[in-house]
């Protein structure tokens, strides 16, 4: 469309990161489509290197060989080569590995593999650890042993139904997600998120997701959380593994087709812009997004309040709006109806098209949409 030829997909948006890892890469891609964006880890990794119960499963593992190993993530994958090394057990697993029917879950995890000098036995073109799953028990798995290179979560979705079909699993957890050291800016996500500050909120992992309603819900804040992300917010994950306790909870979500963070920008390039009706007002073309308007192409930055105002007037576009509503949609306004006047005049000269809103006299305001579409917008 030729607005997005004059201005980023994004612009007028605002977009919540709550990934721990690569927050600056995906947040930059986001910024560089236009988006404002809000960054706050829902988690922190830590590794196990010196963890005890990593130590006990390479042993395991090197001690009694598996017949499969999955390889779920690049940077769990190296890490545990890395930490055997440490221990002195780095030769012995390569061996074991080398000598088991090696799945890894994408490319990248396939180029981890292979700087390891192993040689994965299969990939899935999906990246997805479903369709892992339904390699393994179209296989057969009934008396296998297969290690898990977990990351970061115990995937009894997937763990489950390979017991279930009679294979012994052994969970090898490389790193941990615990929660952030400063709790602060998530708290501060969870309250823009209940102010309709956001247009979208982002997960790249399904613990980011749990550590985020986990938290809404000890602040006593999980009902309000939810209804904003059924009813105002775009929830998009990385893929379908991740948004699996969202799901739990009844919120909607989207993913890409391929499992990646420049897909799911992708997406919401998409999926944003295509939640915006246009309006045809005093011979302009209109989209009011969440935090800028754009008039005939071109972005017009818009103060909170006017944003508040705007939004109110768009909810019924062309039907007069009173004072005394409009004041109720300015955050912290009182009761003074002179705020309204005030925050109007604002909004006229940053939109640059004064005849954008009618002042109706003694009624209120309301968008001066073209006569010719009134029927469609109005019901008039």
């Amino acid at each position: 469309m030729h607005q997005d030829e004059q201005h980023g997909p994004l612009t007028g948006f605002t977009v919540g990161v709550t990934a721990a890892r690569r927050a600056e890469e995906f947040g930059a891609l986001l910024e560089r489509r236009g988006a404002a964006v809000v960054y706050a880890p829902a988690l922190r990794i830590v590794p196990l290197a010196d963890d005890g119960e990593l130590l006990a499963a390479t042993r395991h593992i090197v001690d009694s060989a598996p017949d499969v190993v999955v390889a779920t993530t690049a940077v769990g994958f190296r890490g545990w080569i890395e930490a055997a090394d440490g221990w002195g057990l780095g030769g012995r697993l390569l061996e074991t590995l080398g000598g088991a029917e090696l799945l890894a879950r994408g490319p990248k995890v396939k180029g981890a593999v292979r700087a390891a000098g192993l040689t994965e036995a299969w990939s899935p073109a999906s990246e997805s650890l479903t369709e892992v799953l339904d390699r393994l028990l179209d296989e057969g798995v009934a008396g296998r042993r297969i290690a898990l290179q977990l990351h970061g979560e115990p995937l009894p979705g997937f763990v489950g139904p390979l017991r279930e079909a009679g294979a012994e699993v052994v969970a090898v957890p490389v790193y941990r997600w615990v929660d952030p050291e400063d709790i602060a800016p998530l708290d501060r996500m969870i309250d823009i998120t209940l102010a309709r500050g956001l247009d979208a909120l982002t997960f790249t992992s399904a613990p980011a997701a749990a550590s985020l309603l986990g938290r809404a819900e000890k602040r006593g804040l999980l009902p309000e959380l939810l209804g904003a992300l059924r009813d105002d917010v775009l929830v998009a994950c990385v893929g379908p593994v991740t948004a699996v306790p969202l799901r739990a909870r009844g919120i909607g979500t989207v993913q890409p087709e391929r499992f990646r963070l420049a897909p799911l920008v992708q997406l919401l390039c998409h999926e944003l812009p295509a939640k915006v009706r246009a309006l045809p007002i005093a011979g302009h073309r209109v989209e009011i997004r969440g935090h800028a308007v754009i008039v005939d192409g071109a972005p017009r930055p818009v103060p909170p309040a006017g944003m508040a105002l705007l939004h109110a007037l768009a909810r019924r576009p062309g039907w007069v709006v009173a004072r005394a509503d409009l004041l109720r949609a300015l955050p912290g306004s009182g009761t003074d109806e002179h705020a309204v006047e005030t925050a109007m005049a604002r909004l006229r000269t940053a939109l640059g098209e004064p005849r954008l809103i009618q002042t109706v006299v003694k009624r209120g305001y309301r968008l001066a949409l073209d006569p010719v579409e009134d029927s469609e917008y109005t019901g008039s």
